[in-house]
C-alpha cells in the first residue's frame, strides 16, 4: 500500500522577522554606504582639486568643479622635475622590495625549517627591532649613511628603508610558513632536492600570498616615506616623490592645483600593485600571512 506524504506548505515570515530583517539591510548598507563615502570622498576632492582652474580654487568651495582644465597636471609633468622624483621613488622601491623579499624568503626558511641554536631568540629578535620607533634611529642612521659610498643619493636610501622592511617582511613570511606542512618538503628531501631547490619550487609557489602582502606593505613605506628622505637628500636629482610634493608649498602659500595633480599621480603605482595582486592579498591577509 502506497505511503501518501503530506505536502509542506511553506513557512510565510511574520511581520516581525520582515521588520527585523528589514531593519538589519537597512543598518547594514547604510553603514556601507558611509564608510564608502568616508573612504572616497578625500580622494574625490584630490580629483577635482586638480582639474579646477585657480580662480575656482579660491573663489568657491565646492567638490564639482564648473571649468575642467588639465594645466594642473602639465605644470607637474613639463615645467616641474617630478618625472625624475618619481623615477627616484620607483628605484628605491622597486630595490627595496626585491631585495627585502629575498632576505625575508631565506631568514623565515631559515628559522622555520632548519634547527641551529639561538633560532628563537633570532626569530623575536626580529619582531623587537622592528618595534623601535624609527625617530630613535634618526641621528644613528644619518651617521651612518654619511659612511657610505652613495652619501646624499636614492641609492643610499634602499639600504635605510632595508633596515625596516627586512625585519617585518621576515616576520610576515615567518608567520605563514609556518602554516605550511612539513610533509611537504620531506617528500622532495626524500626525492633527492636540496634545501634551495624544495624553498623555491614548494614554499614560494604556497608562500605567493604572504609574498604579495610583503610586496605590496614593503613597496608602499618604501614609495610614501618622507622623513629619512629629508633628512638625507638634498639635491633636486636624487629627491623623491614625498620631497618633490612638498616642494609645492612655499612658506604658508600652497600651490593646491599641481600638489593635488602630483598627488593623484603619485598614489597610482601602490594602487595598480594593489588591483593586480588584490586576490593573494586577500589571501594572505585571511591565510596566516599577519598571525602573530
Amino acid at each position: 500500500m502506497a505511503t501518501t506524504i503530506p505536502l509542506r506548505h511553506p513557512v510565510t515570515p511574520s511581520p516581525r522577522h520582515l521588520r527585523g530583517k528589514t531593519i538589519r539591510n537597512v543598518v547594514l548598507f547604510g553603514g556601507l554606504a558611509i564608510f564608502t563615502v568616508w573612504t572616497l570622498f578625500p580622494f574625490l576632492w584630490i580629483i577635482s582639486t586638480s582639474i579646477k582652474p585657480d580662480r575656482d580654487l579660491y573663489r568657491r568651495v565646492s567638490l564639482l568643479p564648473q571649468t575642467i582644465t588639465d594645466a594642473h597636471y602639465s605644470e607637474v609633468l613639463f615645467e616641474t622635475p617630478f618625472l625624475t622624483y618619481f623615477r627616484n621613488s620607483a628605484m628605491v622601491a622597486i630595490l627595496t622590495t626585491a631585495v627585502a623579499m629575498l632576505i625575508a624568503v631565506l631568514a623565515a626558511y631559515a628559522m622555520t625549517r632548519l634547527s641551529f641554536r639561538g633560532r628563537t631568540f633570532v626569530a623575536r629578535a626580529t619582531i623587537v627591532t622592528y618595534l623601535i620607533p624609527a625617530a630613535l634611529l634618526f641621528i644613528p642612521l644619518f651617521q651612518i649613511a654619511q659612511q657610505l659610498p652613495f652619501s646624499g643619493e636614492a641609492l643610499g636610501l634602499v639600504i635605510i628603508y632595508l633596515i625596516f622592511a627586512v625585519p617585518f617582511s621576515t616576520w610576515l613570511a615567518i608567520s605563514y610558513f609556518n602554516t605550511i606542512p612539513s610533509d611537504l618538503e620531506d617528500a622532495a628531501l626524500v626525492d633527492g632536492a636540496t634545501r634551495l631547490r624544495s624553498l623555491f619550487t614548494i614554499f614560494v609557489p604556497l608562500a605567493l600570498p604572504a609574498l604579495a602582502v610583503i610586496a605590496l606593505f614593503t613597496f608602499t613605506h618604501a614609495w610614501n616615506e618622507f622623513l629619512f628622505a629629508l633628512l638625507l637628500i638634498q639635491r633636486d636629482s636624487q629627491k623623491t616623490v614625498p620631497i618633490g610634493l612638498a616642494e609645492f608649498v612655499v612658506g604658508d602659500v600652497f600651490a593646491w592645483g599641481p600638489l593635488m595633480a602630483g598627488s593623484l599621480i603619485a598614489s597610482l603605482p601602490p594602487v595598480l600593485i594593489y588591483i593586480a595582486a588584490q586576490k593573494w592579498v586577500v589571501s594572505g591577509l585571511g591565510g596566516g600571512a599577519i598571525k602573530g
